[in-house]
């Protein structure tokens, strides 16, 4: 089974030595995002103007969204997402923002507390898409 790179200039390059996302059969396998813009900034807590979880959020579905985009899909082929976060009592917070991106039926999902995340971030989302 050939295993196809996906790259996206709409979402930021990778932090180390992995793909954005991978496409395997009818599959998408997109990388853990972070809260970084396509330009590799991060919107981190020490950024006092844009530092809100929800602004965080948002910058890990929409570069999510942009890897799904760059293969012609979108949140709808969207399978199954694993949430990580370092704070999970922000968890509707967090579940307010997901909440716009996706629809019935919703994505399988898990979210994990973990101890902590790349470059210091406080959420990271995973994603498999399925390609029909």
């Amino acid at each position: 089974m050939d295993r196809i790179a996906i790259v996206s200039k709409d979402a930021p390059k990778p932090v180390g030595p992995y793909s954005q996302a991978l496409r395997v059969g009818p599959f998408v396998f997109i990388s853990g995002q972070i809260p970084l813009t396509p330009d590799g900034t991060m919107i981190a807590p020490g950024d006092t103007a844009k530092a809100t979880l929800e602004n965080e959020t948002h910058q890990v579905l929409q570069n999510i969204r942009a890897l799904l985009a760059s293969v012609d899909l979108d949140f709808s082929d969207v399978v199954k997402i694993n949430l990580f976060t370092t704070d999970l009592s922000q968890f509707d917070t967090i579940n307010s923002v997901y909440a716009q991106y996706v629809s019935e039926p919703y994505p399988a999902r898990a979210a994990i507390e973990v101890s902590a995340l790349p470059k210091g971030a406080r959420i990271e989302m995973e994603a498999i898409a399925y390609v029909k």
